[in-house]
């Protein structure tokens, strides 16, 4: 198993708890294949720049050791998940 941070954007017009119940949901799917090492929620902040005519969304960033096979699945599903607007995988801190 690999180290991964997961960056997510969900949609502004969401409320806290909804998202933060989203953000529950994605957990738990990756603790059905890994572990998640820590989870951390921003909150709602301003973009840089415009993406898809929005100004600005709710920010988690998580933590997780898993397999390639999941990471990938994970990836295809946040990407045609209606409530998130951007997300990003990486492997962390480059230990691996």
């Amino acid at each position: 198993m690999r180290s991964y941070e997961l960056m997510m954007i969900h949609r502004p017009e969401l409320t806290e708890p909804d998202v933060r119940t989203l953000v529950g949901e994605v957990e738990g799917v990756i603790g059905a294949a890994g572990t998640v090492s820590d989870s951390d929620f921003w909150g709602k902040r301003r973009f840089a720049y415009e993406i898809d005519h929005l100004n600005e969304g709710f920010y988690s960033v998580l933590q997780f050791e898993s397999g390639a096979e999941m990471v990938e699945t994970l990836d295809r599903a946040l990407g045609l998940h209606d409530a998130v607007i951007r997300h990003k995988i990486t492997l962390a801190g480059g230990k691996n």
